[in-house]
C-alpha cells in the first residue's frame, strides 16, 4: 500500500485528499496542511516509487505503469481508511489521476480542486516528451528533469517550485522515472477524452497567469463544462500551491467551504 499520513478534524466529516505530481511526494504540500487542518480532515499520499512509498518486490518485476493502476493505489487507502467520499486536491500530474478516479469511483469524489492542471499537451510539449523519450536510457534523468521543470518553470518566480521538484526527483530511481515518463508520454487520448466529457462533478481550476503551457486549454475547458469553475493567480507560475500559498488556501478553502453549505441547505429542502 502507498505510504501516506492522515490528520483527523475533532468536528469536521469532510475529507480532502492531496495528489501530488510526477517527481514530487506529499512533502509539496506543506504550505497548505496548516490552513486546510482547521477545516478538514486530510489525507496526504506518497504515488507508487514517490516519497515514503518506495517501489516493492512486485513492482521491482512488473512494467505495466498504468493511470488506472496507480488511481487504484489510491482508492485501496481511502478503502482501508474507511473513507467513502473526498474532495481532492492536486497538482501537476496529480490532476490526471484525480480526473480518472472520478471517470472510475465518480460515488467517492465530492468535488476535485486542479491546480496547475494538465489536460492537454501542445505542440511545444509534445516535442519535449518525444526528445525525453529518445534520451531518456542515455541521459541521467536528474538532467531531464531539470531541463523539463525549466520549461514548465521558467522565470525567476518559479525558483522555489523547481528546486523543490527538482529535490524530490532526487529520490527517484532511474527506472522509476523511465516508467513514469513512459506512462505521461502516453496520455493524450486520456486527455482528449477528459476535454470532451463534462463529468457533472464540481470542479474548481486554479491556475497560475504564467503557465503558459498549460492555462489556454483550462480557459477552454472551464468555460465549455458546466460544472467547473476558473481561478486565475497572478503573477504565479505552474505550482500554485507552492508559489502563491495563501492565495491558493483561501481561494480552494472558500471553494470546498462554499460546497459544504450549498450541499447542507440542498438536505434541509
Amino acid at each position: 500500500m502507498l505510504h501516506y499520513t492522515k490528520y483527523n478534524h475533532p468536528q469536521s466529516r469532510e475529507w480532502v485528499t492531496f495528489v501530488h505530481g510526477a517527481g514530487g511526494s506529499s512533502t509539496i504540500w506543506y504550505k497548505q496542511l496548516r490552513d486546510f487542518k482547521k477545516h478538514f480532515n486530510i489525507l496526504l499520499l506518497d504515488l507508487r516509487g514517490h516519497g515514503n512509498s518506495k517501489p516493492n518486490i512486485k513492482d521491482a518485476f512488473n512494467d505495466k505503469y498504468t493511470f488506472d493502476s496507480i488511481t487504484d493505489d489510491i482508492i485501496e487507502v481511502i478503502d482501508h481508511e474507511k473513507i467513502g467520499k473526498s474532495h481532492f486536491v492536486g497538482i501537476s500530474l496529480g490532476t490526471i489521476l484525480i480526473r480518472n478516479l472520478a471517470e472510475k469511483y465518480p460515488e467517492r469524489v465530492s468535488s476535485m480542486v486542479m491546480g496547475g492542471a494538465i489536460m492537454k499537451l501542445n505542440f511545444r510539449s509534445q516535442v519535449l516528451m518525444r526528445l525525453g523519450i529518445i534520451f531518456k536510457s542515455i541521459v541521467p534523468y536528474l538532467w531531464l528533469y531539470k531541463f523539463f521543470a525549466f520549461i514548465i518553470m521558467p522565470k525567476k518566480n518559479h525558483k522555489e517550485s523547481r528546486l523543490l521538484f527538482v529535490r524530490e526527483a532526487k529520490k527517484l530511481y532511474q527506472k522509476e522515472f523511465i516508467r513514469w515518463f513512459k506512462l505521461t508520454s502516453e496520455i493524450n487520448p486520456l486527455l482528449r477524452f477528459f476535454r470532451m466529457v463534462d463529468i457533472k462533478i464540481p470542479t474548481l481550476y486554479v491556475m497560475g497567469q504564467e503557465d503558459y503551457l498549460f492555462l489556454p486549454t483550462i480557459r477552454k475547458i472551464a468555460n465549455a463544462h458546466k460544472t467547473s469553475d476558473l481561478f486565475v493567480v497572478p503573477d504565479c507560475g505552474h505550482v500554485v500551491n507552492v508559489e502563491q500559498p495563501m492565495v491558493f488556501n483561501r481561494e480552494v478553502i472558500l471553494y470546498l467551504n462554499a460546497l459544504k453549505e450549498k450541499n447542507g441547505s440542498n438536505k434541509m429542502r
